[in-house]
């Protein structure tokens, strides 16, 4: 695993020890931020499922100005502080050990919002679609954010979902990406 492009580009990263995260292949995250990006203008990533934090990283990268990272196990969030000082700059990340949608209400509370979020739940304990409403109703996101769902062939997420446009949906083997964009529910 490693950054692909932007300002860290090249630079390892480090899995998650074990066998509860799957990473992100550096195939289908060149894919995506082919999709997505490539470069960002500022902004705030979400990642709520970071395992070893390579999607956030990987954003940040390539210039979303500060990245929010959730992950519920002790060893993910080991491995995400790891991965965090490979680009010597760890104030542009915030790292949380909690559940996800205990985050989002955290978050909320908080104040944030952001332009970009990352859904790469466990495939067995998807709630995508449930994640995606609670943000929008909480007031999390930006007009116009972007959402990144990767999940496996069976998670056949809906084309139609309150507050949100398909905008793509890929296949990468097992792995299928599909990217939504936010607008008001009025839209």
């Amino acid at each position: 695993m490693r950054i692909i492009s932007g300002e860290y580009g090249g630079r390892r990263l480090v899995a998650v020890p074990g066998m509860k995260t799957r990473p992100t292949t550096d195939k289908v995250k060149e894919a995506l931020f082919n999709i997505i990006g490539p470069y960002f203008d500022g902004g705030n990533s979400l990642d709520l499922f970071a395992g070893s934090g390579g999607l956030s990283i990987e954003g940040v990268s390539r210039g979303i100005e500060h990245a929010f990272l959730i992950d519920r196990q002790y060893q993910a969030i080991k491995t995400i502080k790891k991965n965090i000082a490979v680009t010597k700059h760890p104030k542009k990340f915030t790292v949380m050990k909690m559940d996800a949608v205990k985050a989002l209400y955290r978050l909320a509370h908080d104040h944030h919002h952001f332009d970009m979020v990352y859904l790469d739940p466990p495939y067995a304990k998807q709630q995508i679609v449930k994640n995606m409403t609670t943000m929008a109703e909480l007031g999390l996101l930006n007009d116009n954010a972007c959402i990144v769902a990767e999940t496996d062939q069976n998670a056949n997420l809906p084309v139609d979902i309150p507050y949100f446009k398909q905008i793509r949906c890929q296949s990468y083997g097992i792995t299928v990406l599909t990217i939504y964009q936010f607008g008001k529910k009025d839209e």
